[in-house]
């Protein structure tokens, strides 16, 4: 098999182990559940009120931006908790600031609904 045919069938697994992790993250974790609902309301939003193509961009980037982040802290919160199961003030510390992350994204989100909406409903 040639260098080329090895480094496509690589990248063709690496796929499918993201795709299978983004499909366990959406079947385990309620949080990103509930973020993955609203993605699909505003959606549903953006074709009704027919928004442009660059507020479709950054609907699109502000969404996956949410989703991306809780799944970042997900992996933390189970990394954190194999390593020290029990309370640690370090571990909660550390568990603390990936959930602030998601905030932010999440309020960066909320920020740019806002832009992109209010002008269609006023």
């Amino acid at each position: 098999m040639s260098k080329a045919s090895r480094f496509i069938i690589g990248r063709l697994r690496g796929c499918g182990y993201a795709t299978k992790g983004a499909l366990l993250l959406l079947k385990t974790e309620a949080s990103i559940q509930v973020q993955a609902g609203i993605g699909i309301l505003m959606t549903i939003a953006g074709f009704y009120m027919k928004i442009s193509a660059t507020e479709w961009v950054l609907q699109t980037f502000a969404i996956g931006l949410v989703m991306s982040m809780e799944g970042l802290n997900t992996a933390i919160e189970a990394i954190a908790d194999f390593i020290h199961p029990d309370f640690h003030n370090k571990i909660g510390f550390i568990k603390d600031i990936a959930a602030g992350a998601v905030f932010i994204a999440a309020i960066t989100a909320v920020i740019i609904g806002f832009i992109i909406y209010i002008p269609y409903i006023l």
